[in-house]
Parts: C-alpha cells; structure tokens; sequence
C-alpha cells in the first residue's frame, strides 16, 4: 500500500512533470510563430519579447522546486519515473495544437507508462535522507560527467559527435536528476553549505545537458534525440539508488524486481512517444539556435 508521504511525493513529481513538458509545448508554439529566424541568434532576442514564451520558461523554471519537494518526500525510485508523465502531458499537447492523429501506439505507450508508474509507486522502498560519501558515489558521478563533457572532448569534426551529444545529454540529466536527490538529503539534516554546493552542481549539469540536447537537434531528427535521452535520464538515477542514496529495494516485491519491471515499462512507453509525430515535432520546434 502506497504511504501518504509517498502519495504527496508522486503528486509533486507528477506537476513538476507538468511544469516541464508544459513549458515545451508552449515554447515550442512560440518559436513556429518566428520560423524566419529559425537558427539564427535574432530568435532567442525575439522569443524573450514574447510574454507567453517568457511564462512558459519561467513554468519551466518552477518544476525544480516542485521536483526537490517531490525528492523530500518520496524516493527518487518512485519520483523520477513519475517524471515520465510529462510526455504524455506532451503528447496530448501535441496533438491538440498540431491535429496529429493519437493511434494505438501511443495509447499502448501511455498505458504502458500508466502502469508502470503504479507499479513502482505500489512497491517503492521507503524514502532516505541519508546517502553514501564513499569512493562509489565519486565513482557515479565521475562517469556521467566524463560521458556529458565526451562529445566536447571529442569536438565538432567527430563523426560520431552526434551520438556523442546524445549520450552526454541524457548522462548530464541523469547527474542533475541525482545531485537534487543528495540537495535534498542535505537540507534535510541542516548542512545549507553541503546543500548550496550540491544545488549548484545539479544547475551545472542540467545547464550541460540543455546544451547537448539543442546540439543534438540540431544534427539528427528528434526521434534519435528525445527518446535515447529519456531513457537515459529515467534508469540511470533509480538504478543507482540502491547502491548511493539508502533506499533498500530487498523488502520490496521480488526483491526489486517489480520496480524493474515497472521501470522497463517506463522507459518504453516513454521512448516510444518520443518517437511519434506530435511530441518529436514539439520537441523538435524548441530547439535553440546557435550563432553562425
């Protein structure tokens, strides 16, 4: 039976989730209004004339709170999967504004993120607020940032830079996604320090994230970026939960693998709207051009 802490912590997760995918479609509806400034820097000046872009960022802006909130109450086993909501919030957006029409795939996709989501909330293990300071979690942390900066390392000229930024993006979210966890946990025992540090951090990698997701778009179609980067952002935080942030998956069904499953089913249906024609044209038309 799911706990009223974690019920509030889902219920959080779930209007950050709204915030972001919210301000996407919203944004992206902005910037088809200006396509003859598209790639072209005159666009972001125009776009921050525009009140309603302007509210959209700043929707954007009021998820994180709302995601920290969720993170205090719940684990980030079951908040960060809840996240996935969004895109079905992006979907019906889409389709809404853009007349595209929802077939069986994207319902099943919904289902499927639907269940899933219930899955983990009925079997999450109880929140922590304490996480490891060992080599383990250097170790994490290190390897997804070494992953984000990868397609800069490599340059412009690699012939694989795109799949490079691709990586690197969905490594840097998954890191900012993480860090807000140990904000959270900070704030919790009273270290403001330990917390603004770890804030900073999270901003830091979330800012490197953006950067490879819009430079992502900019070289391959948004069905080989949105997808790939959701997943990414979505397993990679929960499966390292067990091992960093105390949330102890034994006494859970199966041992975790519920949560697993559930997860799987996530990931999926999530990948699998990030591939149809409504969320891939939105995510798409919220790409930031860069200077020529």
């Amino acid at each position: 039976m799911i706990e009223g802490s974690d019920l509030a912590g889902l219920g959080l997760a779930a209007c950050a989730a709204a915030c972001f995918d919210g301000a996407t479609a919203f944004q992206a509806i902005e910037a088809r209004q200006l396509k003859d400034h598209t790639m072209r820097p005159s666009l972001i000046a125009r776009l921050a004339r525009r009140p309603r872009w302007l509210a959209a960022t700043a929707l954007a802006m009021a998820g994180w709170p709302l995601q920290l909130l969720a993170l205090s109450l719940a684990p980030i086993t079951l908040v960060q999967p809840t996240l996935a909501l969004g895109i079905v919030l992006l979907l019906a957006l889409g389709s809404k504004l853009l007349g595209e029409r929802v077939g069986r795939a994207q319902v099943a996709a919904v289902v499927a993120i639907a269940v899933g989501v219930a899955g983990i909330a009925l079997s999450a293990p109880p929140n922590s607020d304490e996480y490891t300071t060992g080599p383990k979690l250097w170790i994490v942390l290190g390897i997804l940032m070494a992953l984000a900066a990868l397609p800069y390392l490599a340059g412009r000229s690699h012939r694989r830079v795109g799949g490079l930024l691709v990586i690197g993006a969905g490594s840097a979210f998954a890191a900012s996604a993480f860090i807000s966890k140990l904000l959270v946990d900070e704030l919790s025992t009273g270290h403001i320090g330990r917390a603004i540090a770890w804030g900073a951090a999270a901003a830091t990698a979330a800012g490197l994230g953006l950067l490879g997701e819009m430079s992502g778009l900019q070289r391959r179609e948004a069905a080989r970026v949105a997808p790939p980067i959701f997943v990414i952002e979505t397993v990679v935080p929960v499966l390292c939960a067990p091992f960093l942030t105390g949330e102890d998956w034994t006494d859970t069904p199966l041992g975790g693998g519920v949560i697993v499953a559930s997860l799987v089913l996530v990931a999926a249906g999530g990948a699998a709207l990030g591939r149809s024609r409504a969320v891939e044209t939105m995510v798409a038309s919220k790409q930031v051009p860069t200077p020529h």
